[in-house]
């Protein structure tokens, strides 16, 4: 078993999307993700954990809880716990987070908005 499998263990209430998946258009998810394939499009699961698997590319805009990024992810980013940008991983938009890792050997090029998880379903000026 990798390390990647063993730090993210893919279990029933994870969906994988293998690396030979090619896709095209939008993933809205109520349960974790695991993207090792190729996606072009919108990636919403709010309240769940999406993970880019090593072999993982996606160019979308991206909301969930927690993004872990092994891969490359290309798109806004919107998270309420955090975005980990790991050795290798690439990422390059913006995002806005409660919180941000980002490894030695990781790619980051855009802007960060931290923010109060509270905070990320308003939109700035709101009260």
């Amino acid at each position: 078993m990798s390390e990647l499998h063993k730090k993210n263990p893919v279990a029933g209430d994870t969906a994988v999307f293998g690396k030979g998946m090619i896709i095209k258009g939008s993933i809205q998810s109520q349960q974790d993700v695991f993207l090792d394939g190729e996606l072009e499009g919108v990636l919403d699961m709010e309240n769940c954990r999406l993970t880019i698997g090593p072999h993982g590319r996606a160019i979308a805009d991206t909301k969930a809880r927690e993004v872990d990024i092994h891969g490359a992810l290309k798109g806004n980013v919107e998270s309420t716990d955090k975005i980990s940008i790991r050795t290798g991983g690439r990422l390059v938009g913006d995002i806005r987070t409660a919180g941000i890792v980002i490894e030695d050997g990781a790619f980051f090029k855009g802007g960060v908005d931290i923010v109060n998880p509270r905070a990320l379903g308003k939109r700035a000026g709101e009260a």
